[in-house]
């Protein structure tokens, strides 16, 4: 594989991730068309928070037993969310366990390549006070916290299952776009910890975030889950609560950032201050 033309000083970067329990979901459902897109999401989104287009994702493929319809589903899956992330799907590796993982289980796995700039890399020391935090809407729970969903949902999975398994939006194209088009800071991939961890790792010491919870609607998904106990701090400890991908741009390149991530329905959730950590009010 070669590395893309065009780049000055190009910096090669990993990331690895899964799809976690949410496939236990896919599994009591036999819902499988969507899960190669949480895969891809997860691996490809943590790079566009550096600044780094994907270049090549592998997968690995872990099951009990073979399933042509399913593995099939699985696969395509995974192609179609690299053709959305403008990623070319290199390999794969798929196992079968038999009598150590049940006939019908299956895990996945991926791994992406990706290159950037040196001097477009994004980070924390490039942020100032007065930054605004642009939010790129999620409308799902993409592939966070189903460890807790299944307690709380109980037998009612069969019946959310098509709510609960909706795909992970993919942000690297317009994230990226973005990034070329106007003056990008830092990002911040909102996974597990929610937006106040997340995007708390983009802020360098000395500087806090205020983030106003009234400026997005949040999906009604969540509002399902906080009804059946769950606490608001673990509300926001454990989902994306609607914000799948933070932005932390200057007040000058505000309107192009937004108009380059339109698809994703962003606006400004928040502004960079004095302090230390995040404030979600």
């Amino acid at each position: 594989m070669r590395l893309p033309a065009g780049y000055q000083e190009p910096i090669l970067m990993m990331s690895t991730d899964g799809v976690g329990t949410k496939l236990e979901i896919a599994r009591r459902s036999g819902k499988w068309g969507g899960v190669g897109f949480d895969l891809v999401a997860m691996c490809v989104d943590d790079l566009a928070a550096a600044g780094a287009r994907p270049i090549g994702f592998v997968d690995y493929m872990a099951v009990g037993a073979l399933q042509r319809e399913r593995d099939a589903a699985i696969v395509d899956s995974i192609a179609a969310a690299c053709l959305r992330a403008g990623c070319p799907l290199l390999g794969g590796e798929t196992a079968e366990h038999p009598g150590v993982m049940d006939p019908d289980a299956v895990d996945l796995a991926g791994a992406v390549m990706g290159v950037a700039e040196a001097s477009m890399i994004l980070d924390a020391g490039r942020v100032r006070e007065g930054d605004a935090v642009v939010g790129l809407t999620s409308p799902n729970l993409r592939s966070n916290g189903f460890s807790l969903v299944r307690r709380v949902v109980g037998d009612d999975i069969e019946r959310m299952a098509e709510t609960l398994l909706e795909p992970s939006v993919i942000y690297s194209p317009a994230v990226l776009d973005a990034a070329q088009r106007a003056e990008v800071h830092a990002a911040a991939h909102v996974t597990g910890g929610g937006i106040g961890a997340n995007l708390a790792r983009s802020l360098p010491a000395g500087l806090g975030a205020s983030i106003d919870s009234a400026s997005w609607d949040r999906p009604a998904i969540f509002d399902e889950i906080a009804r059946r106990g769950v606490s608001q701090e673990e509300m926001r400890r454990t989902f994306n609560l609607g914000i799948g991908f933070c932005l932390i741009v200057p007040d000058v390149a505000v309107e192009e950032v937004l108009d380059a991530t339109a698809e994703h329905d962003p606006r400004v959730i928040g502004r960079v201050a004095h302090g230390e950590g995040v404030t979600i009010n």
